[in-house]
């Protein structure tokens, strides 16, 4: 979709959302972005992100009276879909042929899914739920740019979100060969430009009384909060999610200007199908409300 047409798409929604008397909105970035390395292009820089922790969000703002706007990857993990296993023999196993022979019913036989599917239709049926798509990097800027300005009218009930691996590099159209790269010329050798932070302007022009929250993963345990608080300087946004790669799906760091809240999940919270989103939307819709009551 282009982004003059996804502003005024997200503007008659967020409308719609006042209409329905729901207080506070969340845009959820989700996924990762993909870069050209070709004008043409055959080659591609990725930022993997399965979506999942965007996903999983998605629902619990969801069921927390939030309107959801989903700003994600195409072939994502999509809210409640996200437990259908992906194309292939896991997904085809779960099926099972229902009354009316060969060209008859199909049934899925998957544990949870029911609740799932209700929780999505009441959502879609509220309106409560928009999706937007996006799969390159220039695609999901020009989103959020779009998005951003459509609900900054709301100030302080709006949410931003910002789950989504956006890459750091890319190559300027002015600079990609044209056609596909050869092997034949011998090793890759590529130079990337810096990608411009979006999270300045969010904060400062297209949203400014908006509540923002972005993502820092490391890998690097002494940096996780160090260069959390370094963005949180840089670009004077309410809050930062920090995780490590390898315990991201069970404990994150959410730190602000004045505090560090680490939130864990124990394997027995785990064994009652509880997630780390949880409590970072928990902890974080707690946040918002005293935000806006601050305003």
């Amino acid at each position: 979709m282009a982004a003059s047409g996804a502003e005024g798409r997200v503007r008659e929604w967020a409308r719609a959302q006042v209409a329905a008397g729901r207080a506070r909105v969340v845009l959820v970035t989700s996924g990762g972005t993909q870069v050209a390395l070709e004008a043409r292009p055959v080659r591609f820089l990725e930022n993997f992100s399965s979506g999942r922790r965007g996903a999983a969000s998605a629902e619990r703002f969801l069921a927390g009276g939030y309107g959801v706007c989903f700003l994600h990857r195409a072939r994502s993990a999509f809210p409640f879909a996200r437990r259908l296993p992906a194309p292939g023999p896991a997904l085809l196993d779960l099926l099972r042929e229902g009354d009316g022979g060969p060209e008859g019913r199909v049934e899925v036989a998957l544990p949870g899914l029911a609740p799932a599917l209700q929780a999505y239709r009441r959502a879609r049926d509220a309106g409560a739920l928009l999706a937007l798509e996006f799969t390159a990097l220039d695609e999901y800027l020009a989103l959020l740019r779009a998005a951003a300005t459509a609900l900054a009218p709301l100030g302080s009930s709006a949410m931003f979100y910002l789950a989504a691996a956006v890459s750091d590099f890319y190559i300027p159209p002015s600079e990609m060969p044209e056609h596909k790269i050869q092997s034949v010329d011998g090793p890759l050798q590529i130079t990337m430009r810096m990608v411009p932070k979006m999270l300045a302007p969010l904060v400062r022009d297209w949203a400014p009384e908006a509540f923002v929250i972005s993502f820092k993963l490391e890998t690097d345990p002494s940096l996780l909060i160090s260069k959390s608080r370094q963005a949180l300087e840089t670009y004077r946004h309410q809050a930062v999610v920090a995780n490590l790669l390898e315990t991201r799906r069970t404990a994150v760091t959410v730190v602000t200007r004045e505090s560090e809240t680490k939130l864990v999940l124990s394997e027995e919270e785990a064994a009652r199908g509880l997630e780390i989103e949880d409590k970072i939307v928990a902890h974080l819709e707690a946040q918002h409300r005293a935000f806006m009551a601050a305003k």
